[in-house]
Protein backbone atom coordinates (compact mmCIF):
# COMPACT_ATOMS: atom_id res chain seq x y z
CA UNK A 1 0.00 0.00 0.00
CA UNK A 2 3.01 2.26 0.64
CA UNK A 3 3.99 2.54 -2.87
CA UNK A 4 0.57 3.21 -3.94
CA UNK A 5 0.08 6.11 -1.76
CA UNK A 6 3.68 7.56 -3.02
CA UNK A 7 2.97 6.86 -6.31
CA UNK A 8 -0.73 8.50 -5.77
CA UNK A 9 1.31 11.68 -4.61
CA UNK A 10 3.97 11.77 -7.62
CA UNK A 11 0.41 11.26 -9.80
CA UNK A 12 -0.62 14.26 -8.30
CA UNK A 13 -4.27 13.74 -8.29
CA UNK A 14 -7.03 12.64 -5.37
CA UNK A 15 -6.76 9.34 -5.75
CA UNK A 16 -9.50 7.83 -3.12
CA UNK A 17 -9.29 4.20 -3.74
CA UNK A 18 -5.64 3.44 -3.08
CA UNK A 19 -6.22 -0.50 -3.27
CA UNK A 20 -7.62 -0.19 -6.94
CA UNK A 21 -4.27 1.79 -7.68
CA UNK A 22 -2.46 -0.85 -6.05
CA UNK A 23 -3.70 -3.35 -8.14
CA UNK A 24 -2.46 -1.49 -10.93
CA UNK A 25 1.01 -1.50 -10.10
CA UNK A 26 0.67 -5.63 -9.76
CA UNK A 27 1.90 -7.53 -12.64
CA UNK A 28 0.53 -11.14 -13.32
CA UNK A 29 3.40 -12.64 -12.68
CA UNK A 30 3.73 -11.03 -8.70
CA UNK A 31 0.39 -12.16 -7.92
CA UNK A 32 0.68 -15.30 -8.83
CA UNK A 33 4.21 -15.58 -6.62
CA UNK A 34 1.83 -13.61 -4.08
CA UNK A 35 -1.42 -14.35 -4.31
CA UNK A 36 -3.01 -13.61 -0.97
CA UNK A 37 -1.22 -10.04 -1.02
CA UNK A 38 -3.56 -7.48 -3.56
CA UNK A 39 -6.57 -8.02 -5.38
CA UNK A 40 -5.47 -9.36 -8.08
CA UNK A 41 -2.90 -8.15 -11.31
CA UNK A 42 -3.85 -5.57 -13.47
CA UNK A 43 -4.51 -7.13 -16.56
CA UNK A 44 -8.59 -6.37 -16.65
CA UNK A 45 -7.67 -3.02 -15.61
CA UNK A 46 -5.45 -2.68 -18.38
CA UNK A 47 -8.16 -3.87 -20.63
CA UNK A 48 -10.33 -1.17 -19.47
CA UNK A 49 -7.73 1.57 -19.62
CA UNK A 50 -7.00 0.88 -23.08
CA UNK A 51 -10.04 2.12 -24.20
CA UNK A 52 -9.80 4.78 -21.84
CA UNK A 53 -6.23 6.28 -22.82
CA UNK A 54 -7.68 5.77 -26.62
CA UNK A 55 -10.83 7.88 -26.33
CA UNK A 56 -9.18 10.78 -24.71
CA UNK A 57 -5.91 10.94 -26.76
CA UNK A 58 -8.44 11.02 -29.79
CA UNK A 59 -10.73 13.36 -28.36
CA UNK A 60 -7.52 15.84 -27.74
CA UNK A 61 -6.03 15.20 -31.15
CA UNK A 62 -9.45 15.73 -32.97
CA UNK A 63 -9.67 18.86 -31.15
CA UNK A 64 -6.31 20.17 -31.97
CA UNK A 65 -5.71 19.50 -35.52
CA UNK A 66 -8.72 20.66 -37.33
CA UNK A 67 -7.41 20.44 -40.27
CA UNK A 68 -5.82 16.62 -40.29
CA UNK A 69 -8.00 14.05 -42.29
CA UNK A 70 -8.89 10.77 -40.74
CA UNK A 71 -5.22 9.26 -41.60
CA UNK A 72 -3.35 11.53 -40.15
CA UNK A 73 -5.10 11.38 -36.99
CA UNK A 74 -5.04 7.49 -36.92
CA UNK A 75 -1.47 7.85 -37.39
CA UNK A 76 -0.62 10.58 -34.68
CA UNK A 77 -3.02 8.46 -32.58
CA UNK A 78 -1.02 5.44 -33.48
CA UNK A 79 2.44 7.22 -32.39
CA UNK A 80 1.36 8.52 -28.94
CA UNK A 81 -0.83 4.46 -28.03
CA UNK A 82 1.91 2.70 -28.99
CA UNK A 83 3.88 0.59 -26.95
CA UNK A 84 6.74 2.54 -27.53
CA UNK A 85 4.56 5.69 -27.23
CA UNK A 86 3.06 5.00 -23.78
CA UNK A 87 6.36 3.52 -22.38
CA UNK A 88 7.09 7.09 -22.67
CA UNK A 89 4.44 8.08 -21.12
CA UNK A 90 5.24 5.83 -18.43
CA UNK A 91 8.44 6.77 -17.86
CA UNK A 92 7.75 10.50 -17.27
CA UNK A 93 6.02 9.74 -14.08
CA UNK A 94 8.28 6.80 -13.24
CA UNK A 95 5.93 3.99 -13.70
CA UNK A 96 8.82 1.69 -13.71
CA UNK A 97 9.82 2.11 -10.60
CA UNK A 98 6.97 0.57 -9.22
CA UNK A 99 5.35 -1.87 -10.85
CA UNK A 100 5.19 -5.70 -8.86
CA UNK A 101 7.33 -7.98 -10.90
CA UNK A 102 7.91 -11.45 -9.86
CA UNK A 103 11.44 -12.50 -9.49
CA UNK A 104 12.08 -13.71 -13.00
CA UNK A 105 10.66 -10.92 -14.71
CA UNK A 106 12.69 -8.59 -12.00
CA UNK A 107 15.91 -10.45 -13.53
CA UNK A 108 15.26 -9.99 -17.01
CA UNK A 109 15.25 -6.37 -16.06
CA UNK A 110 11.10 -5.80 -17.48
CA UNK A 111 11.19 -2.70 -15.56
CA UNK A 112 12.48 -1.24 -18.73
CA UNK A 113 10.70 -2.94 -21.60
CA UNK A 114 8.26 -1.09 -23.51
CA UNK A 115 5.29 -3.63 -23.50
CA UNK A 116 5.51 -4.20 -20.21
CA UNK A 117 5.32 -0.33 -19.10
CA UNK A 118 2.39 0.59 -21.80
CA UNK A 119 0.46 -2.54 -20.54
CA UNK A 120 0.98 -1.38 -16.49
CA UNK A 121 0.36 2.49 -17.98
CA UNK A 122 -3.03 1.51 -19.29
CA UNK A 123 -3.67 0.15 -16.18
CA UNK A 124 -3.09 2.91 -14.03
CA UNK A 125 -5.48 4.78 -16.59
CA UNK A 126 -8.16 2.40 -15.77
CA UNK A 127 -7.67 2.63 -12.25
CA UNK A 128 -7.82 6.15 -12.33
CA UNK A 129 -11.15 5.65 -14.35
CA UNK A 130 -12.53 3.81 -12.14
CA UNK A 131 -11.69 5.87 -9.39
CA UNK A 132 -12.09 9.59 -10.50
CA UNK A 133 -14.39 9.25 -13.73
CA UNK A 134 -13.44 9.67 -17.49
CA UNK A 135 -12.65 13.90 -17.54
CA UNK A 136 -9.94 13.54 -14.40
CA UNK A 137 -8.84 10.82 -16.24
CA UNK A 138 -9.03 13.04 -19.67
CA UNK A 139 -7.36 16.04 -18.32
CA UNK A 140 -4.16 14.05 -16.66
CA UNK A 141 -3.82 12.11 -19.87
CA UNK A 142 -4.05 15.18 -21.69
CA UNK A 143 -1.68 16.90 -19.80
CA UNK A 144 0.74 14.01 -19.63
CA UNK A 145 0.80 13.92 -23.39
CA UNK A 146 1.17 17.44 -24.04
CA UNK A 147 4.25 17.55 -25.97
CA UNK A 148 2.99 14.39 -28.23
CA UNK A 149 0.02 15.91 -28.61
CA UNK A 150 1.09 19.54 -29.77
CA UNK A 151 3.81 18.34 -32.01
CA UNK A 152 3.69 19.72 -35.84
CA UNK A 153 5.58 16.07 -37.16
CA UNK A 154 5.32 14.97 -40.63
CA UNK A 155 3.25 12.36 -41.20
CA UNK A 156 5.81 10.32 -42.43
CA UNK A 157 7.73 10.50 -39.42
CA UNK A 158 4.65 9.61 -37.30
CA UNK A 159 3.94 5.78 -38.72
CA UNK A 160 5.93 3.25 -37.40
CA UNK A 161 8.42 1.30 -39.93
CA UNK A 162 6.55 -1.22 -40.22
CA UNK A 163 3.52 0.91 -41.31
CA UNK A 164 5.78 2.66 -43.98
CA UNK A 165 7.04 -0.36 -45.08
CA UNK A 166 3.62 -2.36 -45.91
CA UNK A 167 2.79 1.34 -47.76
CA UNK A 168 5.63 1.03 -50.10
CA UNK A 169 5.65 -2.41 -50.23
CA UNK A 170 1.44 -2.77 -51.32
CA UNK A 171 2.35 0.55 -54.12
CA UNK A 172 5.24 -1.91 -55.21
CA UNK A 173 3.29 -5.00 -55.91
CA UNK A 174 0.10 -4.94 -54.28
CA UNK A 175 1.26 -7.24 -51.14
CA UNK A 176 2.81 -6.57 -47.82
CA UNK A 177 5.94 -7.53 -46.69
CA UNK A 178 7.27 -10.82 -46.41
CA UNK A 179 8.97 -11.79 -42.10
CA UNK A 180 10.81 -14.84 -42.28
CA UNK A 181 11.98 -16.09 -38.97
CA UNK A 182 15.49 -17.28 -39.45
CA UNK A 183 16.40 -18.18 -36.20
CA UNK A 184 14.26 -19.25 -33.03
CA UNK A 185 16.71 -19.64 -29.68
CA UNK A 186 16.17 -20.13 -26.07
CA UNK A 187 14.13 -21.32 -23.55
CA UNK A 188 10.23 -20.18 -23.56
CA UNK A 189 10.54 -17.85 -21.03
CA UNK A 190 13.50 -15.84 -22.77
CA UNK A 191 12.88 -16.71 -26.53
CA UNK A 192 15.14 -14.38 -29.09
CA UNK A 193 14.27 -14.30 -32.79
CA UNK A 194 15.82 -13.43 -35.49
CA UNK A 195 13.29 -11.77 -38.92
CA UNK A 196 14.24 -11.29 -42.31
CA UNK A 197 11.99 -8.68 -44.51
CA UNK A 198 11.40 -9.43 -47.86
CA UNK A 199 9.80 -7.09 -50.41
CA UNK A 200 9.61 -8.03 -54.20
CA UNK A 201 11.84 -11.03 -54.03
CA UNK A 202 14.41 -8.67 -52.32
CA UNK A 203 16.02 -9.30 -48.37
CA UNK A 204 15.99 -5.47 -47.25
CA UNK A 205 16.04 -5.65 -43.16
CA UNK A 206 16.75 -8.01 -40.76
CA UNK A 207 16.04 -7.51 -37.33
CA UNK A 208 16.78 -9.60 -33.68
CA UNK A 209 14.62 -9.49 -30.28
CA UNK A 210 12.83 -11.39 -27.85
CA UNK A 211 9.56 -11.45 -29.43
CA UNK A 212 8.20 -11.59 -33.42
CA UNK A 213 6.94 -8.18 -32.95
CA UNK A 214 10.60 -5.96 -32.24
CA UNK A 215 12.62 -8.43 -33.89
CA UNK A 216 9.90 -7.70 -37.03
CA UNK A 217 9.47 -4.11 -36.06
CA UNK A 218 13.56 -3.82 -35.94
CA UNK A 219 14.06 -5.37 -39.54
CA UNK A 220 11.04 -2.86 -40.57
CA UNK A 221 13.70 -0.52 -39.57
CA UNK A 222 16.13 -1.69 -40.92
CA UNK A 223 14.40 -1.60 -44.49
CA UNK A 224 13.56 1.63 -44.14
CA UNK A 225 16.85 3.20 -43.62
CA UNK A 226 18.15 1.11 -46.32
CA UNK A 227 15.29 2.26 -48.88
CA UNK A 228 16.03 5.93 -47.67
CA UNK A 229 20.03 5.73 -47.96
CA UNK A 230 19.48 3.92 -51.37
CA UNK A 231 16.82 5.19 -52.88
CA UNK A 232 17.55 4.13 -56.80
CA UNK A 233 18.29 -0.14 -55.84
CA UNK A 234 15.49 -2.47 -57.18
CA UNK A 235 12.39 -1.87 -55.33
CA UNK A 236 13.32 1.35 -54.32
CA UNK A 237 11.53 4.54 -54.01
CA UNK A 238 9.71 5.83 -50.88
Amino acid sequence: MRSAQTFAERLGLPIGDLDLLEQALVHSSWWHEHPDAARGHNERLEFLGDAVVNLSISGALYARHPGDDEGVLSARRAAIVSAAGLARLAARIDLGQVIRLGEGESQRRARSRPSLLASSFEAVAGAIYLDLGFEATRDWLVALAEPELSAERSIGSLKSAKSRLQEFSQRRNGERPDYRVVAATGPDHERSFRIEVWVDGEMLGVGSGPSRRVAETAAAGQAIAELQEHPSGPVRVL
